[in-house]
């Protein structure tokens, strides 16, 4: 998997076998570990300031409408212009998962590929969604979304999976 214009967040000592080796936090990014055991990854969207615990709630009730346990999620991803927001490095943390970011540009290059397109979305950060794209982006061209996007009062959650091939 290649992604361009992405990078990690890393939230903890042994995020799903990512390890920020020299403290800086934000790291060039070239993939998360997906396979059979971890295949989920949760997109998040919010507005800034937005309390951890209703971003945490969301993705909780994202994952359960997954079908998917917590110990299944790869990451969590998002849009660059939140890569310090503490909502979205709060459920990373939680989940012991890296948060993965995209640039605008990258998001919207999935826009083909997402249920909800939003044009006023579009206006305020330059790619038509966040959640769904970001989930979609993290994984790449074998990704499915399973869980379309999902509001709370200040934020937004989709969830996406890889295809899984036969061997």
């Amino acid at each position: 998997m290649h992604c361009v214009g992405a990078l990690v967040a890393f939230t903890g000592w042994g995020c799903n076998g990512l390890r920020d080796t020299d403290n800086r936090h934000f790291l060039d990014m070239t993939s998360l570990h997906l396979d059979r055991n971890r295949r989920y990854v949760l997109g998040l969207g919010c507005e800034r300031g937005t309390p951890p615990a209703e971003v945490l709630e969301l993705a909780e009730t994202a994952l359960r409408t997954a079908g998917a346990q917590a110990s299944r999620l790869a990451g969590v991803a998002s849009i660059d212009s939140r890569r310090d927001e503490p909502a979205i490095l709060a459920v990373a943390a939680h989940f012991g998962v890296p948060a993965v970011f995209f640039d605008a540009g990258t998001l919207e290059r999935e826009t083909p590929r997402i249920k909800n397109p939003s044009d006023i979305v579009f206006a305020r950060v330059g790619c038509h969604g966040v959640a769904e794209p970001a989930s979609l982006a993290a994984i790449g061209l074998e990704a499915d979304l399973v869980v379309p996007k999902i509001k709370s009062a200040h934020a937004t959650a989709a969830v996406a999976c890889i295809r899984l091939r036969k061997e």
